[in-house]
């Protein structure tokens, strides 16, 4: 046991500040000599956080969480159950957490992170999270409405159509608009010079913004867009604030919350400077239930995810994918991930005897276990880990039992209340509704339209002097100018009833 302590001290010893991660087990015994921690500067490295449903996945990212904010370090964590609301409160001692501290030789003080409330949409509790379409882009939307690869090409063309004339894609209803335009006899010859778009095409589309529409998209697509840098603050006294993402109200639409996950990450590394190698990381992301990204997702999109992870360590950034089994990656991404924590996998079917076989591959040998057999003995709150060490080189597997989080294990009491008593619930509480495509094409099609058909309806104020869609501006906001674009929308366009 003494060989084992020393050796796995060594192996995980770091001249800087560190995550602690917990302290090693060999045959069974605990070794609180035998330190497992993860250089603080290590941990934009990325890593994978994995094992079988009710192991401790989510109170191992709580306990890593709630050490980085302590070092100055925002964190993002999406909270798929509810359980991790918990972290913006005290923990309580004498329980489950204290018993495991004191087993690990270590203090119990029950302490309350920074943090924020985040929802999709302003579905469930939590300051609203929106982007607009355009910013959202037609890589990551294509994956939400489950587009082959010519729909995703095509959606591109529609993009690059609509900035090209200053067309605003804010919410579902813009890109509704413009699709149904551009199959339009006015719209058709749009896109003709640049490859054209195909009526099938445009109705699997159409048909397909239906489901996301009811599926949450009218809720997260439209403005006041979240602002990334909020992600990235600190508390009054310097501690790192967490914001955590509550999707338990948005379970059932796996495809919209992991996409737009995969939208926070390519935020962060479109707007964050090269940062080089830091002491610390600007902010660390968990990436929960990460398989559903990966699902059925095109050669495009995989290639883009697989550029984006390989390069976001270099603005200073640390993503971590949370999933049952390593090979829920695609092996691109996998061999990014140089910091792992992988709880129990439990083999009760020939599939899952393939995952653990797969999953322990992927692991160094060890000359204190059978990685395999590993892998299914060990107990709740227990994992096997890896870490880069402050050299870079991968340490020894080492069985480890976890350090318990200081903030609660369970739902927060009020999410809700903190949420709104945040200061970004005035900036991104409230929904707001510019001009956009659709009043701008409305506008195009009224102009259009020929001398007769105009003359049926009710006569209505001229546009102001001057010429161009600008000029429409006043007549448009007027209550005739809003009558006629509703029927217009829902007459020219087919548009469906707006949800707001």
């Amino acid at each position: 046991m003494s060989d084992f302590a020393a050796s796995i001290r060594d192996a995980y010893a770091t001249e800087g500040a560190a995550i602690d991660l917990g302290r090693g087990v060999h045959d069974g015994a605990l070794a609180t000599e035998a330190v497992v921690q993860l250089p603080l500067r290590m941990m934009n490295r990325h890593g994978l956080v994995a094992g079988a449903t009710g192991t401790g996945k989510t109170i191992t990212l709580q306990t890593v969480a709630e050490q980085l904010s302590a070092a100055g370090v925002p964190v993002f964590a999406a909270d798929v159950k509810g359980d991790l609301s918990g972290i913006g409160a005290a923990g309580a001692p004498g329980g489950p957490a204290e018993k495991r501290m004191t087993e690990l030789g270590l203090p119990f003080a029950p302490v309350a992170c920074p943090v924020e409330y985040l929802s999709l949409g302003g579905i469930g509790p939590g300051v609203p999270l929106r982007a607009t379409v355009s910013d959202f882009g037609p890589q990551l939307l294509a994956k939400v409405l489950e587009a082959n690869e010519t729909q995703e090409q095509s959606l591109a063309l529609v993009f690059h159509y609509a900035d090209s004339k200053g067309l605003p894609l804010l919410d579902l209803s813009d890109l509704r608009a413009l699709l149904t335009f551009l199959e339009s006899d006015a719209g058709k010859g749009e896109l003709e010079g640049i490859g054209g778009l195909a009526s099938s095409t445009v109705g699997v589309l159409l048909r397909a913004l239906v489901g996301l529409e009811d599926g949450g998209g009218n809720e997260f697509f439209g403005e006041p867009q979240l602002d990334v840098a909020d992600l990235m603050r600190a508390a009054p006294d310097g501690r790192g604030i967490v914001s955590v993402l509550e999707l338990p109200a948005v379970q059932d639409k796996p495809k919209l919350f992991s996409t737009v996950l995969m939208w926070l990450v390519a935020e962060l590394f479109e707007t964050l400077p090269e940062a080089g190698d830091l002491d610390k990381p600007k902010l660390v992301f968990f990436f929960d239930e990460a398989h559903l990204l990966f699902k059925d997702a095109t050669k495009a999109f995989l290639e883009s995810v697989t550029q984006t992870v390989r390069l976001i360590r270099s603005k200073g950034v640390g993503v971590y994918f949370v999933t049952q089994v390593p090979d829920d990656l695609p092996s691109e991404v996998l061999g990014q991930l140089g910091n792992r924590v992988q709880h129990a996998l439990r083999a009760f079917t020939p599939d899952d005897a393939r995952s653990l076989k797969a999953a322990a591959s992927t692991y160094p040998t060890s000359e204190f276990y059978d990685v395999p057999e590993l892998l299914t003995q060990m107990g709740i709150g227990e994992a096997a880990v890896t870490t880069l060490s402050d050299e870079g080189v991968p340490t020894p597997v080492v069985h480890t039992r976890l350090r318990a989080p200081a903030s609660r294990m369970g739902p927060a009491d009020d999410v809700e209340g903190t949420a709104r008593a945040s200061p970004l619930f005035a900036t991104y509480g409230a929904r707001v509704d510019s001009e956009s495509a659709r009043e701008l094409l409305a506008a195009r099609m009224e102009k259009a339209a020929p001398k007769e058909a105009r003359g049926q309806r009710p006569k209505k104020p001229p546009p102001a002097p001057g010429g161009g869609l600008d000029q429409l501006g006043d007549f448009l906001s007027s209550r005739e100018g809003k009558a006629m674009q509703k029927k217009v929308m829902r007459g020219v366009f087919g548009m469906l009833k707006k949800r707001l």
